[in-house]
């Protein structure tokens, strides 16, 4: 199966896009290692992560400070997991989602992150539908970011295809970093999809799995 990830709203545009998972040949999803319930790194996530539009310059850089913001540690949900070293505030730019930007052509023609998970890849998709993130190679600690069906954070696109990670309400320290996948597959949802893109993320409103919710 392929994975599409993203697909950011135009610039100014709060609502949150949904990801889109295609079916066809290999995966070719942005997953990092969180969400699936069996144990082995997540093969639809970063199918990905939602992104919209960001109405900030290309240019403007990442915030910085000198204490550190995260911190990567064994997550409670799955695997790896991205936690908050300190007080971040709402609306803040967290991290980017950084690593090789390549087409999907190059991206289906890659090898798995994970020998041992075919499905597992840490790509996500711009909106413009042709070129995708490879957070594998060049990437940081924003791949291992989980989902969650409550999330604290999103993500947004730049007009130049730079993705970072912004924080939807004030996360205090200590807090892992989560945002909502919202995967969407051109296939019928069946059980056995739910079972494989299951959601371990334990929020009282968890929907059971990252696919989007149908409309």
């Amino acid at each position: 199966m392929r994975y599409f990830g993203a697909i950011p709203k135009k610039p100014g545009s709060r609502s949150m896009p949904k990801s889109t998972v295609k079916a066809r040949g290999k995966t070719a999803a942005k997953f990092s290692d969180s969400a699936v319930s069996n144990g082995r790194k997540s093969a639809a996530k970063k199918a990905a992560a939602p992104a919209r539009k960001s109405a900030r310059t290309a240019a403007a850089p990442a915030s910085t400070t000198r204490k550190a913001k995260i911190v990567v540690r064994d997550s409670g949900i799955h695997g790896r997991g991205v936690y908050a070293a300190r007080e971040i505030r709402a609306g803040e730019r967290i991290i980017e989602y950084r690593g090789e930007v390549i087409s999907w052509k190059e991206a289906d023609r890659r090898p798995p992150s994970d020998p041992d998970d075919p499905s597992h890849t840490f790509f996500f998709s711009l909106s413009d539908g042709k070129r995708v993130i490879d957070g594998s190679i060049g990437g940081n600690s924003s791949r291992w970011i989980n989902h969650s069906c409550a999330p604290n954070c999103e993500t947004t696109e730049t007009e130049s295809g730079r993705v970072y990670v912004e924080a939807l309400r004030d996360i205090h320290a200590g807090e892992e970093l989560v945002y909502d996948y919202c995967l969407i597959i051109d296939e019928k949802i069946t059980k056995k999809l739910k079972k494989q893109y299951r959601c371990l993320c334990g929020a009282p409103d968890c929907r059971g799995t990252m696919l989007a919710k149908k409309k």
